[in-house]
C-alpha cells in the first residue's frame, strides 16, 4: 500500500487537503440521499456511486466508517422552496395514495437500483419524518440564539442577522447582498423579514397532509433543518465528511452550515465534498427538457433517447470513468464505450484464472500497485486508477500470448492487485448473463465448435473450415488453443 496521504478536495476551502480523521481511526460521513417521490434516475446514480467509492476505499485503509445516507421523506417542497406544495403529499395524491406508501414505493425502488448498482448500503438510513423531534429541538436553539423568528406559526431563519456575524455564502462564495438584489419577491414572503430568509419550521395549510404539533403550530420540518438534525444526531456536533451533488451546494447545504453555527457556534463538517452534474448530451438533465431517464429505463432500454439497454455495471463503469468533481456527459457513444471498457477490464479479471505461472517472470508489479494508490490518494482519483488498470490489461493479454512470462509470486501479486482495485474499491461485478436467449446461444456456440474439434481430430477438414468459415462471417472471433478453444462475439 501506498505511503502517500490521501488527500481530498475540500469545497470549503476550494483546496486539496491531507485527510486528517478527527479521531484516528473513526471516520464519520454523511451524504445527502434521495427525495423519494420518484423513481431513481441517472443523476442519483452519481452520488450513490461516487461515495460508495469513497466508503469503500476508507474502509480499505483500515478506518471504521460509520456512513450515513438519509431519505427525505418530508419538507422539501415543490422547486426548493417555502411555500407550495411537499413533493411527496403532490405524488400521493396524484397517485391516491397515503404520502407512507409512496415513500415505501420508492425507497424500496431506490434500494433495488443500488443492489444493482452493487452499491453498499450505508451504516445508518434515517428519514426525516423519523427525526421530528430532533428538528423540533435543532430549531429552538437557533431560536434561543436569535437568529430565527416566528412569524404567523412558521419559523424562518434570519440570514441578514446570521451574516452581521458569520459569513453566509463561505461554502457556495455567494454574498448575501447580491443574493438579496437577484431574489424576486414570492406568494406569501410577506411573512419573512427579508426574502433571504428560509423556513426552517413551516405552518402547514388546511389542505397539508403531512403534519406534526410543535410550539409554533401544526406543521412541518424545513428541507434544510433535517440534514443538520441527523447528521449531528448520529455522528457528533463535529465530523468529518459531509457529501452530496453540486446542485445542492445552494442553497441547502449553506443553509446547513448558518443552522449549525446558529445552533452550535461552528460548522459541524470538516470536509465538504461535492460530486459534479450528469448532463445528457451536453444539457442538463431535466423532465421539462424530455431527457429525464430513470436507472430501470436503462437497465431495460425502454426510453426513446437509448439505442439498447445498458447493464447496471456498466452505468457504474460510465460513472467512474470520470473523476467525480468533473461533469459526466451521458451519449449512447460514450455508453457504448464504457460497456466495452468494462468488458476488456471483466475478460482480463476472468483469463488472470486460467494463466499458469512459470519459473521467472518478465513483469513486475509493484510501480502499478503504486500507481492506483497514488490515484485513489488524489482525491480519488478512480480514472487515473482505470487507465493504470487498462496498463495491466495489456500485460495479461501479453501473458496470454506468450509474449511475457509470469512467476508464481507476481501472478498471485497480480491477482491480489485486479481483486482489489476492480472489485473491492471500483466495486466492479461480473455480471452474470441472466438473458436465456444468450445463455443458449452461448450453448450452441460452444456445442458448433466441439463439433468442430471433433471434425478436426478426424482430419475432416472440410467440415472444420465450414463450421469455422460461417461462424467468422456471423462475427464470431475463434481461437484455437492447444487445449480447446475460446471465442468471442465481435
Amino acid at each position: 500500500m501506498s505511503a502517500n496521504k490521501l488527500h481530498v478536495y475540500n469545497t470549503l476551502t476550494r483546496k486539496k487537503e491531507v485527510f486528517t480523521p478527527i479521531t484516528p481511526g473513526f471516520v464519520g460521513m454523511y451524504v445527502c440521499g434521495p427525495t423519494v417521490y420518484g423513481h431513481a434516475h441517472l443523476g442519483h446514480s452519481r452520488p450513490a456511486v461516487t461515495f460508495d467509492l469513497i466508503f469503500r476505499y476508507l474502509k480499505h485503509l483500515g478506518y471504521k466508517v460509520r456512513y450515513v445516507r438519509n431519505i427525505t421523506d418530508v419538507g422539501h417542497l415543490v422547486a426548493d422552496a417555502d411555500q407550495g406544495e411537499d413533493k411527496i403529499a403532490k405524488q400521493a395524491k396524484i397517485s391516491k395514495l397515503e404520502p407512507m406508501e409512496v415513500v415505501q414505493h420508492f425507497t424500496n425502488s431506490y434500494h433495488k437500483n443500488m443492489d444493482q448498482l452493487n452499491v453498499l448500503p450505508p451504516s445508518i438510513e434515517p428519514t426525516a419524518t423519523g427525526h421530528i423531534i430532533e428538528q423540533i429541538h435543532i430549531v429552538e436553539k437557533i431560536l434561543e440564539q436569535g437568529y430565527a423568528y416566528v412569524s404567523m406559526g412558521s419559523v424562518y431563519f434570519d440570514v441578514e442577522k446570521f451574516a452581521s456575524k458569520y459569513n453566509y455564502g463561505k461554502l457556495s462564495g455567494r454574498k448575501t447582498e447580491d443574493l438579496k438584489a437577484n431574489t424576486r419577491e414570492l406568494e406569501g414572503q410577506d411573512e419573512k423579514r427579508s426574502s433571504l430568509d428560509f423556513a426552517i419550521w413551516k405552518k402547514a395549510q388546511p389542505e397539508h397532509i403531512m403534519r406534526w404539533p410543535s410550539p409554533w403550530s401544526e406543521g412541518f420540518p424545513g428541507w434544510h433543518t433535517e440534514c443538520v438534525a441527523m447528521s449531528t444526531k448520529y455522528l457528533g456536533k463535529k465530523f468529518d465528511i459531509h457529501g452530496g451533488g453540486m446542485d445542492l451546494l445552494f442553497p441547502h447545504h449553506e443553509a446547513e452550515i448558518a443552522q449549525s453555527c446558529a445552533a452550535l457556534g461552528h460548522d459541524s463538517v470538516n470536509y465538504w465534498l461535492h460530486n459534479n452534474m450528469i448532463t445528457i448530451n451536453g444539457q442538463k438533465m431535466g423532465k421539462s427538457l424530455g431527457n429525464f431517464i430513470t436507472l430501470d429505463e436503462f437497465f431495460s432500454g425502454m426510453h426513446d433517447l437509448l439505442e439498447k439497454a445498458y447493464s447496471p455495471m456498466t452505468i457504474r463503469f460510465f460513472i467512474l470513468q470520470a473523476h467525480y468533481r468533473s461533469t459526466l456527459d451521458f451519449s449512447n457513444e460514450a455508453l457504448e464505450s464504457a460497456e466495452k471498457g468494462l468488458e476488456r477490464l471483466l475478460k482480463a479479471a476472468a483469463l488472470l484464472e486460467k494463466i499458469k505461472p512459470t519459473e521467472k517472470s518478465s513483469v513486475s508489479f509493484e510501480q502499478a500497485e503504486e500507481n492506483c494508490y497514488n490515484a485513489m490518494n488524489d482525491d480519488f482519483n478512480s480514472p487515473i486508477v482505470i487507465a493504470n488498470l487498462f496498463d495491466l490489461v495489456k500485460v495479461i493479454n501479453s501473458i496470454v500470448d506468450g509474449k511475457e512470462t509470469i512467476d508464481l509470486p507476481n501472478l498471485d501479486k497480480l491477482k491480489s492487485l485486479f481483486n482489489t482495485f476492480v472489485f473491492n474499491i471500483l466495486g466492479l461485478t461480473q455480471e452474470e448473463n441472466s438473458d436465456n436467449s444468450n445463455n443458449l446461444l452461448n450453448g450452441v456456440v460452444d456445442l458448433l465448435l466441439n463439433v468442430r474439434m471433433d471434425a478436426k481430430a478426424s482430419k475432416n477438414w472440410d467440415v472444420a473450415d465450414k463450421i469455422r468459415n460461417e461462424l467468422s462471417d456471423l462475427g464470431f472471433e475463434i481461437k484455437d488453443k492447444k487445449d480447446g478453444f475460446e471465442w468471442e462475439l465481435k
